[in-house]
């Protein structure tokens, strides 16, 4: 039996081939069993999915506003797009990381010769022990990419349950433990109520410093702004708390024009763009069509919502 589709707001080349290739059929929201909405947000999204959805796929790895709007139902199922860009995703966490121990945002800025300066404190990340806060799928596929340049990773996830490549994993609730044996921290985890300024000022000055010269760790987030006390980071960053930062996503998103953050020499900043537009459409695609024959057999789909986890 062909699986009928629903395809809004819009479809793209990726998409179309992909369900083609699956034997699935496009059709109105009014004829089919299934719904992916391609869109960013909520704009636009029908404000009542008639009785005949049993699946929305949504594009969005972050999904709390979904969640708090009301949006999504326990009806039907609902799928986030969670573990479809991780690799992408987690190549530019790694590319932060880097940029910032080689402070590349000093030196690019620069325009004079400032190797006196900054020769001793250019630091390397082979050696060094990286924390994940939130070894989800981004995480996870950090990892090998973390040992390959010969850093160490502790792993931070609810449970503290092992995660394959970590030297060592610990729970969430040892978070402040975890920053202080670390050199570094990335942040991968869900938006959510418990998320919501994981990282203030006490876990940004748990942070640890480099044995060799005592400088600081770094931080990255490449997961959603909102886990980041922006105050406490920006502070944390002018006073030598922490010796830099690497930022994709912000709170508030996008960064207001004229914050601190702008010119500060030891940031690197990103737009939110850690997904590649042209990788992403395809990574979504390829996807959707893994869950379309999840569905079509009765099996769980990929990141199943559960809205008692809110991710």
């Amino acid at each position: 039996m062909t699986l009928k589709m629903a395809v809004l707001p819009t479809s793209n080349l990726y998409l179309d081939n992909a369900l083609e290739s699956a034997g699935a059929a496009v059709v109105s929201l009014d004829d089919a069993q299934a719904l992916i909405w391609t869109g960013s947000d909520q704009t636009g999204f029908p404000h009542e999915l008639p009785k005949n959805i049993e699946w929305v796929q949504l594009k969005s790895a972050g999904i709390r506003p979904w969640i708090t709007s009301g949006r999504i139902d326990s009806y039907r199922k609902w799928t986030s797009a969670v573990g479809a860009y991780s690799d992408d995703v987690a190549e530019h966490a790694v590319a932060l990381l880097l940029g910032s121990l080689r402070q590349l945002p000093l030196h690019a800025r620069a325009s004079t010769w400032l190797k006196a300066d900054t020769w001793d404190t250019v630091r390397s990340l082979r050696g060094r022990k990286v924390a994940i806060v939130g070894a989800g799928s981004i995480g996870r596929a950090m990892i090998p990419l973390l040992n390959s340049h010969g850093a160490r990773v502790i792993a931070v996830n609810r449970s503290g349950h092992d995660v394959e490549g970590a030297e060592t994993t610990a729970a969430s609730g040892d978070l402040e433990e975890v920053l202080t044996a670390a050199d570094d921290a990335v942040l991968s985890g869900a938006s959510t109520d418990e998320t919501h300024h994981l990282i203030g000022a006490t876990q940004l000055a748990a942070l640890g410093s480099d044995p060799l010269d005592g400088a600081p760790g770094v931080l990255v987030n490449i997961a959603r702004g909102d886990l980041v006390d922006t105050d406490a980071l920006t502070h944390a960053l002018q006073s030598g708390t922490i010796s830099g930062a690497g930022l994709d996503v912000f709170d508030p998103e996008p960064l207001p024009s004229g914050h601190p953050l702008w010119t500060m020499d030891n940031v690197l900043i990103t737009p939110h763009i850690a997904n590649p537009k042209q990788r992403m459409l395809k990574n979504f695609a390829d996807f959707v069509v893994k869950n379309l024959c999840l569905f079509e057999a009765g099996r769980k789909l990929k990141a199943e919502i559960d809205l008692n986890r809110s991710y």
